[in-house]
């Protein structure tokens, strides 16, 4: 019997894996532990003007299809209308079967308008209006879409020069949603360009209120961000990275390459590396010192075309995946802290699935009975963040680790439409756990502990982890 597209059992095969979502994991709370969403926007609740601003504004997954779809710039980051920038986006999602943006497009569509039509070319002009008639109603803002969708935390992107001054506004409005920042050093780190390197520096300092002429100045700088971070209830670091840096290196070394920097000088491949080893070293130092988890972002292989870069600047969807081998220095990162007792919860997201079982086993080598899970390896990331994505770190986290202990999804979108991600991670977990169960691999009489494993993943594993 042909199953109807996106109805209540949605990617659930049998029986065991309905009962698991519908009973167990779909009316949880979210939890969304790493996003890139507007502090500004939440803040000030943000009114979107159309569904375009909302879905395609920002949305790099969206661009980089209607580019291969043959669309012409003009419609995707140009001057075109709200509405024809949305055409287009429809006249491209007809040839996106089997991608993950068609579950996305309308499970947002569905959960978000309660619009259960295709989009199509034929039918973009009634859900245009339509999305556009429902956005205009006094709940549909930034914060009505995350009370929509359950959330009870986020934890935004923030570099410690922020101000945080948008996170004390919402804070002090009452807002029932807890709305976090988390520490994203990566500036500090990016002494590549010496010009630009400077002007950071600047803001920086005027930020901790510290003349930084040295690199101990830099520390005492950084060190002031990140309490003031604590202070301001942040609990996480990111790090977005092309690879693991653990590069042998004296203090005095690296004190030479920040002074060098600071005058102008373009440091060679070899400093760059002994440069960003001791930052993130001392960046992880800081995060064991207040018992944060720190989360690593790596493997990307940013801004390849150099045309649109100049053009549009980073984030434009022209970033894809590196093949760096990176698990000898990962190890040596991880061992030198674990030897120092300096290692803190830590989550793992690689970029190229060729890294999978590597990374499963890296975070093993680690663990050491303080914390259930203490090295977590993070869910399906960026291009890995779809079905066949998201079940290959499933099953090899339940092959080489344990799944139980997972700490699951979030969405790392600046969208406030991507809570589905949630959902759609959810329906998958269950789909997979309950055909173990109906293929006896899991024995039914265990079904309370199976039933409390989906909850865990789903939500309560990140709310013990992170201490929310």
């Amino acid at each position: 019997m042909m199953k109807q597209f996106l109805d209540k059992d949605f990617l659930l095969t049998n029986a065991t894996a309905a009962h698991l979502y519908h009973d167990c994991a779909a009316s949880l709370p979210i939890i969304d532990y790493h996003c890139h969403l507007s502090p500004k926007e939440v803040a000030e609740d943000h009114r979107f003007r159309s569904i375009t601003e909302l879905w395609l504004g920002g949305d790099h997954y969206k661009w980089r299809a209607m580019r291969t779809n043959g669309v012409d710039e003009r419609y995707i980051t140009g001057d075109a209308s709200d509405w024809e920038k949305f055409q287009k986006w429809a006249e491209t999602i007809e040839y996106a079967f089997r991608n993950p943006l068609y579950h996305w497009t309308h499970l947002e569509l569905k959960t978000a308008f309660g619009i259960d039509k295709v989009l199509n070319s034929h039918t973009a002009r009634d859900i245009f209006d339509e999305c556009n008639e429902i956005i205009s109603r006094p709940d549909f803002s930034a914060r009505g879409l995350m009370r929509h969708y359950g959330v009870e935390v986020v934890c935004t992107t923030d570099d410690p020069a922020d101000s945080l001054e948008y996170h004390k506004q919402t804070r002090e409005s009452g807002f029932e949603i807890k709305v976090l920042p988390a520490w994203r050093p990566d500036k500090a780190m990016q002494i590549e360009n010496p010009e630009s390197y400077k002007k950071y520096i600047l803001r920086l300092a005027e930020a901790a209120d510290v003349d930084i002429t040295s690199f101990d100045d830099l520390m005492t700088a950084l060190r002031r961000r990140h309490e003031f971070f604590a202070q301001q209830g942040c609990v996480v670091s990111d790090h977005g990275m092309d690879r693991f840096y653990a590069d042998e290196y004296t203090a005095g070394e690296i004190e030479n390459i920040f002074d060098r920097v600071m005058t102008g000088h373009q440091p060679d491949g070899e400093e760059l590396s002994r440069f960003r080893s001791a930052m993130l070293h001392e960046f992880a130092v800081m995060d064991a010192e207040t018992g944060w988890v720190q989360q690593f972002h790596y493997g990307p292989l940013r801004n390849n075309n150099s045309l649109m870069f100049a053009k549009l600047g980073p984030d434009a969807g022209f970033d894809s995946m590196d093949d760096l081998n990176c698990a000898r220095d990962m190890a040596r990162f991880f061992d030198r802290l674990s030897s120092e007792g300096r290692l803190t919860k830590t989550i793992i997201y690689n970029l190229n699935p060729r890294d999978n079982a590597m990374v499963a086993t890296m975070i093993g080598n680690f663990q050491d009975g303080s914390v259930p899970g203490k090295m977590q390896w993070g869910s399906g990331w960026w291009f890995l963040d779809q079905k066949d994505g998201i079940e290959r770190q499933l099953n090899t986290l339940s092959l080489l680790g344990l799944l139980s202990r997972f700490v699951g999804m979030l969405t790392d979108s600046r969208s406030f439409l991507s809570y589905p991600r949630h959902e759609y991670f959810r329906r998958i977990l269950c789909n997979l756990i309950g055909r173990d169960v109906e293929n006896g691999e899991i024995p039914s009489s265990e079904m309370p502990r199976v039933e409390q494993m989906v909850k865990d993943i789903s939500y309560y594993n990140a709310k013990r982890y992170f201490g929310f």
